[in-house]
């Protein structure tokens, strides 16, 4: 009991309060369009639920603000990576569940009130793990550009986009771990003909589902892609469901966000959002929140949402220019990744000019184990914060 009370009090005299403001501010805007966009279900738990999950993020913050990230994850490096593989693959036990969406992502456990999503967790170790092995390598003076140590790093980035993809079929969150790594590496100054050499292997693989596409196009994720170029195609999948054809959400998505104009509908007013049926804005509490806040607040609406998350962004920028180590510092950037991954891609699935991947949000849409992963990972970027070089080291260090 005294260390806890002491890690409050601690935190309140060196904590980054700034940044907690900001996750609070952002939880507060997800429970507003989260209240207005499950109306139609007549239910009354989406709030509740959220609230309690924004409540255990605010204080697992508080908590991991007091733990020295970069001395745990030394002495359990080996714990953490046994724990990431085998989190992942509870989703093939009886435990997982995958709500018809084609990706197995979530776990089910007896007597907690919200789902709990391995992977999403998965991503706060995932980024001690890979922040610590980039410091690792360059303490020990090898050249992170090198052939060895990319195919160390990338390897183990590739390994646990291969987990998931396999274990859950859950490509999009996979994606955001490939986001991060891009951060991190970059944070640790590794050579640009790497990222060239991956943007061809992209190109490559693009040009390859092009020429065979016959191959592909059964593929539902596949289809995901192709109606991204091809909207009309999407639309015109001859299934008798409209909510089944490819493009169906995220064409109301669109047409959402479009309809709210400058300054939006109005507060449950949305005729998209205030819709009986779940088909006229499938997922509008979760992956397609955006276009709640598109059509009921306008374009006002969705600049003030943006600012908020971008702000979370700059200030973990903020924090690691500041670290008292490389180690930290690629860690913070890690988790900025994360943010940005997230928020880009989201919102690009809600325009329209990205596939629909599955990715929420951040601090924003409905979902427990989300908005507390969240809440760990700026936790730990306060940690950072926390423990930073003072001005004058700062300082010193540049000359």
């Amino acid at each position: 009991m005294t260390w806890f009370t002491d890690s409050f009090r601690e935190f309140f005299r060196k904590g980054d309060l700034v940044l907690l403001s900001l996750c609070v501010a952002a939880s507060g805007f997800g429970l507003v369009l989260i209240y207005s966009a499950t109306r139609y279900t007549g239910s009354t738990r989406f709030l509740p639920v959220q609230s309690i999950a924004i409540l255990l993020g605010v204080v697992v913050y508080i908590l991991m603000s007091s733990v020295d990230v970069e001395l745990f994850t030394e002495r359990s490096w080996k714990f953490l990576l046994a724990f990431n593989m085998g989190f992942v693959l509870l989703t093939r036990t009886p435990l997982g569940v995958d709500h018809n969406t084609g990706n197995r992502s979530w776990l089910s456990i007896p007597g907690i009130p919200f789902e709990i999503q391995p992977a999403e967790i998965v991503k706060v170790t995932f980024i001690l793990l890979l922040a610590w092995q980039f410091s690792h390598i360059q303490a020990r003076g090898q050249d992170i550009s090198s052939v060895p140590s990319v195919i160390m790093t990338a390897g183990h980035t590739m390994m646990m986009f291969a987990l998931i993809a396999v274990a859950s079929g859950d490509f999009g969150m996979g994606l955001t771990y490939l986001f991060i790594y891009a951060a991190v590496s970059w944070s640790a100054g590794m050579k640009k003909r790497w990222y060239l050499l991956a943007i061809l292997a992209f190109a490559a693989l693009v040009l390859v589902i092009v020429l065979f596409w016959d191959k592909f196009s059964s593929i539902y994720f596949f289809r995901r892609i192709k109606v991204v170029i091809d909207h009309v195609a999407g639309n015109q999948d001859t299934v008798y469901d409209q909510t089944m054809k490819t493009g169906w959400q995220q064409t109301k998505s669109i047409t959402a966000i479009g309809s709210g104009q400058l300054t939006g509908m109005g507060y449950r007013n949305g005729s998209l959002t205030q819709s009986a049926y779940a088909s006229n804005l499938p997922a509008r509490y979760n992956d397609e929140i955006f276009a709640v806040c598109g059509e009921e607040f306008g374009f006002v609406g969705c600049v003030l949402l943006l600012l908020l998350l971008g702000g979370l962004i700059l200030r973990c920028i903020w924090v690691a220019r500041r670290a008292c180590s490389p180690q930290s510092a690629y860690l913070v950037m890690g988790y900025a990744g994360m943010l940005l991954a997230q928020v880009g891609v989201n919102i690009a699935m809600c325009l329209y000019i990205f596939p629909v991947v599955g990715l929420t949000l951040p601090f924003v849409s409905y979902g427990g184990s989300s908005i507390i992963t969240m809440y760990a990972a700026m936790g730990i970027v306060s940690s950072v914060k926390m423990r930073s070089l003072p001005s004058w080291l700062r300082d010193r260090s540049k000359l």
